[in-house]
């Protein structure tokens, strides 16, 4: 049963035993003890107050264990003396006062412990706005224009930009102002074939590589693989594409201007001059007071140029190039500059006493240049390209040498190019990259790591670009030819790849060639 008084709250009453608080009840009892000193003083018949306290107590704590011991124990509640008995401390933390209301009941505690603020979110980074123009492309093309490109005729490399060129002004001049590519050839024998080529992407037939005596049409004209125009003849069936009709189809223009195409015979044509198709060419060769030739005149063999209005209006003599250099918006964005045989750097004088060859040419040059360098055209984003269309062919300088593996060209059946498919041939890796298939299994090494063939091209003849896109003085060895300058201009005006140049494994120019400093701020 249990005690009705716990041990641990009996002791701090003063009782030892039931039998010890009886004895010592009465004074000078046998169980008197030190107790009965305190509660009876001596001599006292009256008990101390202590005393009768204990004695209630005692008495309660007697009637609540006889309360014990006849209620059931399931309905037993502690006694009375159980309230003075600290408690637990877990009990005494449930049964203790709340805490003041304002704090227990408080919703903006409450809400900051539950769901947190919304500052309190992290919120993602800042982002650039969706209008703001994407940075710079490192390999991007520079801002080009306006092209005046110059094409002279029959020198090679070594004889126009050697230590000892007769064209100093050419040579030395020009060549610090600009960019030489020193490993720039050009594509077939036959001067008319390579100045098609730069306009076009054709191959050569066997008549435009002999600069064409006979203005006839190329039969039978069928176009086949990579945009050849198949057949023999000279003048190019109208569905085939020019850089010319390329340009004017995205908006932008050109000009041929060709020296002394209106110096002929009274009734001939001052512009777009040509023979009749189908009759003998009766301008082959310079005469005095007629320095003009047809076959230094590309634009003309061309029927979707000479069968509109367009070739009267574009195809000019080069007296207008000044008046048209004088304001940007009336320059050609293709300008391209022919000059006549008396300055060309043919070594036949055009006039009996007058210069020839390069010196000649230098002089031209020397007239034309710095007005194009003058022009805010050439400011606002001006690129000069000055080439030859072919190198010597025979004699003590010839250079029937190729590059960058030239096509095999469908239309020549004869010499090197005897059984020619017109299929690219195996390509193979130069000093940039792989370009067109091989006329010829024969090779050599070139200085930078490129092949050179001995027949089937027309000979290194180099190239000098001179823009405020490209670094002065600077120069490159890396192989180009007359397709890939076509190519890069193609790709400065992003317009369809003609011919030749669609071949993906062709180089054009890059980063690398427009090499000059990005303008600061």
């Amino acid at each position: 049963m249990r005690s009705a008084v716990p041990q641990g709250a009996a002791r701090p009453l003063g009782a030892g035993s039931a039998a010890d608080a009886a004895a010592g009840a009465m004074p000078g009892g046998s169980g008197h003890s030190r107790w009965a000193q305190v509660l009876w003083p001596a001599g006292s018949i009256v008990p101390r107050p202590q005393a009768v306290a204990v004695a209630v107590l005692a008495f309660l704590a007697f009637g609540v264990a006889v309360g014990d011991a006849v209620r059931p124990s399931q309905s037993s509640s502690p006694p009375l003396v159980v309230a003075d008995v600290p408690a637990p401390a877990s009990t005494q933390a449930a049964t203790s006062a709340p805490p003041p209301v304002e704090s227990a009941v408080t919703p903006e505690v409450t809400a900051v412990a539950v769901t947190p603020k919304p500052a309190a979110v992290a919120k993602p980074k800042k982002t650039e706005p969706a209008s703001k123009a994407p940075a710079p492309v490192p390999n991007a093309l520079p801002a080009v224009k306006h092209v005046f490109e110059i094409v002279l005729d029959e020198h090679g490399f070594t004889e126009a930009f050697g230590a000892s060129s007769s064209a100093t002004y050419l040579a030395k001049t020009l060549t610090a102002q600009g960019e030489l590519l020193s490993n720039y050839y050009s594509v077939a024998g036959g001067a008319l074939a390579n100045e098609i080529a730069l306009i076009s992407g054709q191959g050569p037939t066997p008549q435009t590589v002999a600069n064409c005596p006979a203005f006839t049409d190329i039969t039978p004209g069928t176009i086949g693989a990579e945009g050849q125009v198949a057949g023999t003849g000279c003048v190019y069936p109208a569905q085939t594409d020019t850089l010319a009709g390329e340009l004017a189809a995205q908006g932008k223009s050109w000009k041929a201007y060709v020296e002394g195409v209106a110096s002929g015979a009274a009734g001939e044509p001052a512009t777009c001059r040509h023979p009749a198709l189908g009759s003998s060419d009766p301008d082959q060769v310079a005469v005095p007071g007629d320095p003009y030739v047809t076959w230094r005149n590309p634009f003309v063999y061309f029927h979707s140029v000479i069968d509109g209005s367009a070739c009267t209006k574009r195809d000019v003599g080069l007296d207008q190039l000044a008046p048209d250099l004088r304001k940007a918006g009336d320059t050609p964005s293709l300008a391209y500059i022919v000059p006549d045989r008396c300055h060309d750097g043919s070594e036949q004088p055009c006039a009996p006493g007058a210069a020839a060859g390069l010196a000649a040419a230098d002089s031209f040059l020397q007239k034309v240049v710095p007005e194009i360098e003058r022009s805010a055209a050439y400011k606002e984003g001006g690129l000069i390209a000055i080439t030859f269309d072919q190198a010597p062919q025979s004699g003590p300088n010839a250079d029937p040498s190729a590059c960058c593996e030239t096509p095999k060209y469908p239309n020549l059946l004869l010499g090197p190019m005897a059984g020619a498919t017109g299929a690219t041939g195996t390509t193979t890796t130069g000093a940039t990259g792989t370009a067109l298939g091989t006329t010829t299994t024969t090779t050599t090494a070139g200085s930078n790591g490129g092949e050179t063939t001995p027949t089937g091209g027309g000979g290194r003849v180099g190239l000098l670009l001179i823009s405020p896109f490209v670094k002065a003085g600077s120069s490159t060895e890396v192989y180009y030819d007359h397709f890939s300058l076509l190519l890069s201009i193609e790709e400065l005006f992003n317009v369809k790849r003609l011919g030749y140049t669609a071949n993906p494994a062709l180089v054009s120019f890059g980063r690398a060639i427009y090499n000059a400093p990005a303008p600061k701020g």
